[in-house]
């Protein structure tokens, strides 16, 4: 009898294991497969489709769009997909591909596999500007270009000079920052990815906290509705904005893995979704007006 009730007693918790299993195999099956979901009145559709890791992308004046491939070991590139929707590998050998921002005549790229340098695409030329370790983040003013590390406890912010060349280290000692933009008001903003913040560097080095308690933040844009950001998350990452007001809303949610936000040129925006391989398109409704929105605005949640 004993015996018995020993067996009895297996096949029960045998049961309940795997029914645990099985609920948390549904549980992160649903996570990943469950559609995108948009804010109230605004659309969200897939534009793009087997865009292998996609992280940054570059609308450009002819109506394609460049997309980096954030694969490591030499197998990352940078894709052109035209209007037509034919592409090409315009940039190959890479590792983890992952900021890019437009220059006068051409386009500046940045690796996050190691050591790489921060290179310029000019008239079907590659011309390396400077060295740096997992560079993700730039932003070009027109007179310099700035560039962030996503590294622990070891990172940098560093500016180079257009004209002199020159490289200068802003900000040593950083842990995660991965993103990087300029707002109107003239403030350049960065993610700290690990401790869920934004920062704006500041003259006296402080570098105060502009927006906390977010989820892995990772790429930033400032536009006339605000402060945009992606949250770099495997699972129900989010698309957040924070506008004129300082009001937190999510844009979209039920992401997975989100990179870079862009503005289409047309009212809407593009993000690449990297955990998805996809580019998503996300339009507002026909009738919202836009704000005008300066960063002083954005305030601490």
């Amino acid at each position: 009898m004993l015996q018995v009730l020993r067996k009895r007693g297996v096949r029960i918790t045998l049961g309940a294991t795997a029914a645990v299993v099985v609920s948390a195999l549904g549980f992160f099956a649903w996570q990943g497969f469950y559609p995108v979901q948009a804010t109230t009145g605004w659309q969200v559709s897939v534009l793009h489709t087997s865009v292998a890791k996609a992280a940054s992308l570059l609308p450009q004046a002819d109506g394609s769009l460049l997309v980096s491939r954030e694969l490591d070991d030499g197998r990352g590139s940078i894709l052109k997909i035209t209007a037509q929707g034919d592409r090409v590998v315009v940039v190959d050998g890479l590792s983890k591909p992952d900021g890019m921002v437009a220059v006068e005549g051409g386009w500046v790229f940045s690796q996050e596999g190691g050591k790489a340098p921060v290179s310029l695409q000019r008239d079907g030329k590659i011309t390396p500007l400077f060295e740096g370790e997992s560079v993700q983040g730039l932003w070009n003013d027109g007179d310099y270009l700035y560039a962030i590390e996503d590294r622990r406890d070891n990172g940098r912010l560093m500016r180079y000079d257009w004209h002199s060349g020159q490289l200068d280290v802003l900000r040593s000692g950083l842990t995660e920052t991965e993103g990087l933009t300029r707002c109107h008001d003239g403030r350049l903003l960065y993610t700290q990815k690990g401790e869920g913040k934004v920062r704006a560097l500041s003259d006296d080095g402080n570098d105060p906290v502009v927006v906390q308690g977010l989820r892995n933040p990772t790429f930033l844009m400032c536009d006339q509705r605000g402060l945009w950001i992606s949250e770099d998350s495997t699972h129900r990452a989010r698309l957040l904005l924070i506008d004129a007001q300082g009001q937190r809303q999510t844009m979209l949610s039920f992401l997975k893995a989100p990179q870079a936000i862009v503005a289409d040129g047309k009212g809407g925006y593009l993000l690449a979704e990297g955990g998805r391989n996809r580019v998503l398109h996300l339009m507002p409704p026909a009738e919202q007006k836009v704000a005008k929105v300066s960063p002083k605005q954005l305030t601490d949640d």
